[in-house]
């Protein structure tokens, strides 16, 4: 049984902060005594880090494992697609090259990667007292809800609390924020 406590960081949208935030709350929680690791289940860029254990993860990951005092490794992001060129990409489990699929092939695999996306989760639960969550775009998108990986979908496994961050900057930040909830 996973003994740490979760938060998941989501968002109203892609780049509403959510990275940045789930750091500060990493750095927050470091700073309190609490040992905390950070985890995105599934993370879209070309930006990898080789991490010295091996595998590769995405660089906001590696950050956030930096604010936690802790050396990036595969299971703080089980899953990072690498595009590739229409609208192909590659495809990272756990660290090393799985396969090259196309976004409605890479959907076809949702059911076979969940399991390996909650055992990389409960591997860091049982290694530490918090795990801080990000999600990835929106909370909302209801097309994606039965590929969902690393947002509500997730947290609804893991029975996780939640927080929603949006970016007052882009403008209609209220709204985004009472259509995601309600939503």
């Amino acid at each position: 049984m996973a003994r740490a406590r979760a938060l998941f960081v989501g968002g109203t949208s892609s780049n509403a902060g959510k990275s940045w935030m789930t750091t500060a709350i990493c750095a927050w929680l470091r700073g309190r005594g609490i040992s905390v690791a950070p985890f995105k289940a599934q993370n879209m860029s070309n930006n990898s880090y080789p991490c010295r254990s091996g595998g590769e993860i995405g660089r906001a990951q590696v950050a956030q494992a930096e604010a936690c005092g802790l050396e990036p490794e595969p299971a703080m992001n089980p899953i990072l697609l690498k595009p590739s060129g229409n609208g192909r990409s590659q495809v990272i489990v756990n660290g090393r090259v799985w396969k090259t699929l196309s976004a409605r092939e890479y959907y076809a695999h949702a059911d076979e990667l969940r399991p390996r996306v909650l055992d990389a989760y409960a591997d860091l639960a049982n290694r530490f007292d918090a795990v801080v969550i990000e999600g990835a775009g929106s909370v909302s998108e209801l097309n994606l809800r039965q590929y969902d990986l690393v947002n509500l979908g997730l947290v609804t496994s893991i029975r996780a609390p939640w927080i929603l961050v949006a970016d007052i900057e882009r403008g209609g930040v209220f709204g985004s924020v009472i259509g995601t909830a309600q939503l």
